[in-house]
């Protein structure tokens, strides 16, 4: 089942598991920060208003605006 970075709580880990494809611009984006299919993330924080979001990747820490982070389709890992 594909979900967004919106749909976890602060602490969940998810992983990469494709792209919107809607917006070509902002998925080219994200790959050159590492954010590639396979890849773990664990989202760390969000915002009172839910922008932006704030994701530890690759051993550091990445906040992205939500249309970004939208853009993101996710699979929860334990």
């Amino acid at each position: 089942m594909s979900e967004k970075l919106k749909d976890l709580s602060p602490g969940e880990k998810a992983e990469i598991i494709g792209y919107d494809t809607s917006s070509h611009a902002y998925r080219e984006k994200l790959l050159s920060m590492g954010l590639t299919r396979g890849t773990v993330v664990t989202l760390k924080k969000v915002a009172p208003f839910g922008d932006p979001v704030e994701i530890s990747v690759r051993g550091f820490n990445l906040s992205l605006r939500k249309d970004e982070a939208n853009v993101l389709r996710v699979r929860k890992v334990q």
